[in-house]
C-alpha cells in the first residue's frame, strides 16, 4: 500500500473558472511556490485535449516540486499524464476497475457523503484497493454543481471515530471555519476557492496554515 498520501494539510483543487482569470498552470505554480504538496486538477469545462496539455505540464512541475499530483474522475488522463493518482465519485467507475487500469503503484481516492459510504470504502481500503476518502461536503458548497447537501460535522465525528481509511474534509471549507473542522478532527482539508480565488495564493496560503498551526495547540 501506497504511503498516507495525505499526510499534509492542505489539499488545493484548482477550478479555473473562480481563478480570477489566470490560467490553471499559474495558478498550480503559485501553489507550488507556497509549498503545497497536494494538488487536484479538477476542471469541469474544458475539451479533453486541453485539460491533458494541461495536466502534462502540472504532471512535470509537480514532480520537479516534490508534490502529489492527482486528476479528477479522468483515469485516461491521469495514465497519460503519468499524475500519481486520481480521485473520483460514487457514480463514476468502481475502485476495483480503476485499480485494475491504474496497478498498484498509483492512487485512488473516493469521495463519500455517508457512513455506509464510508464502511464501504473502509473494506476497500483494508483491501488495498483505495488510499483515501473525501468527506463532506461539510458545509454547502457551490464549486460544484452536480454536490450533494452538505453533511456537516456529524459525518466527520463518525469517520473519525469508525474509520482507519485516511481522509480529507471537504466543501465550502474557508478560513472563517477552518479551525472548527480541524477540531472536529480534521487534520488535511481540501480547499477551492478560498485558495484559487485570492489575489496573493502564497500569502493565502500562509494565513491558512497559521489557522491550521494554530488550531493544534
Amino acid at each position: 500500500m501506497i504511503k498516507n498520501v495525505l499526510n499534509t494539510d492542505i489539499y488545493a483543487i484548482t477550478d479555473s473558472k473562480l481563478s480570477l482569470n489566470r490560467n490553471t498552470i499559474d495558478v498550480v505554480k503559485e501553489l507550488l511556490k507556497a509549498d503545497v504538496k497536494l494538488i487536484q486538477y479538477r476542471e469541469k469545462y474544458k475539451k479533453m485535449g486541453e485539460m491533458l496539455k494541461e495536466c502534462l505540464e502540472i504532471s512535470r512541475l509537480c514532480k520537479e516540486s516534490g508534490a502529489c499530483f492527482i486528476v479528477n474522475d479522468h483515469v485516461d488522463i491521469a495514465i497519460l499524464s503519468k499524475a500519481d493518482g486520481v480521485h473520483i465519485g460514487q457514480e463514476d467507475l468502481p475502485v476495483s476497475a480503476i485499480r485494475q487500469l491504474l496497478g498498484e503503484t498509483k492512487i485512488i481516492g473516493l469521495s463519500t457523503h455517508s457512513p455506509k459510504q464510508a464502511l464501504e470504502a473502509e473494506k476497500l481500503y483494508k483491501d488495498g484497493l483505495l488510499n483515501y476518502i473525501g468527506v463532506g461536503p461539510i458545509f454547502p458548497t457551490k464549486t460544484k454543481v452536480d454536490v450533494c447537501e452538505a453533511v456537516g460535522f456529524e459525518y466527520l465525528e463518525y469517520v473519525v471515530q469508525n474509520c482507519t481509511v485516511p481522509f480529507v474534509a471537504i466543501g465550502g471549507i474557508k478560513k472563517h471555519n477552518l479551525a472548527e473542522v480541524i477540531k472536529h478532527g480534521a487534520k488535511c482539508c481540501a480547499l477551492v476557492s478560498e485558495i484559487v480565488s485570492a489575489q496573493d495564493i502564497p500569502a493565502q496560503i500562509k494565513e491558512i496554515r497559521t489557522i491550521f498551526q494554530g488550531s493544534k495547540k
